[in-house]
């Protein structure tokens, strides 16, 4: 009897075992996703500026509710979706500040930039900093980025520049990879404003100082 009951118990443990082995087998495997700069085979704009020009990049801030492993995407009744098995690499915040930095060392020839938080010992010149206010995936349509960014001159201790910029990309293909690619298109031509607008005001900085001292 007792033998016969032993039997009964071991058959119940194996079929509980293996059935936690075929559920743990079916569950799919989580894909990360890295947002990429931009490449040497993409037409950009370059712009020159002095070589001597140190340029910080960061801090970034992000919201919490997209500061997270899960990719967040948007409903057509506005409501969030964060995705089981779709998430990103690194940090968004850490991510966005560093595709920015590859860009505009890109961008920004005969520049050095520094991706925050940098040495204190660098001398930088000017910092860009951003606060993202929205990043609306929608994978059926696009990604909208609505972001506030600065620009300071540490040197003189002023504040310089500010402006919020309003971009968007199609999301293609209609997948959570086309929305790595157009996040990452936004934050190209994020990074072009943030170049041009820099150039203007090394420009304007560089009359001025020549103005100072033919003077």
């Amino acid at each position: 009897m007792r033998h016969r009951f032993s039997i009964i118990v071991n058959i119940f443990v194996c079929a509980f075992i293996l059935s936690g082995c075929i559920s743990v087998a079916r569950s799919p495997s989580p894909r990360f996703y890295r947002l990429s700069s931009l490449s040497l085979e993409q037409s950009c704009e370059k712009v020159k500026i002095a070589a001597d020009t140190l340029i910080g990049v960061g801090p970034v801030r992000i919201p919490d509710y997209l500061n997270r492993p899960q990719i967040v995407t948007v409903n057509k009744d506005k409501t969030m979706a964060f995705a089981q098995f779709d998430r990103w690499g690194e940090s968004l915040d850490v991510a966005v500040t560093r595709v920015l930095d590859e860009n505009l060392t890109f961008l920004l020839e005969g520049s050095d930039v520094q991706m925050h938080p940098w040495n204190m010992f660098v001398p930088v010149r000017f910092q860009v900093t951003l606060e993202v206010i929205r990043l609306d995936i929608d994978l059926k349509q696009d990604v909208e980025l609505v972001v506030q960014w600065s620009i300071l001159d540490l040197k003189d201790k002023n504040f310089i520049f500010s402006q919020r910029s309003v971009l968007r990309a199609a999301v293609e293909p209609l997948s959570y990879a086309g929305a790595e690619r157009a996040i990452s298109i936004v934050l190209s031509q994020l990074s072009s404003e943030i170049a041009h607008e820099l150039s203007r005001l090394l420009t304007m900085h560089q009359e001025k100082k020549q103005h100072t001292i033919a003077i």
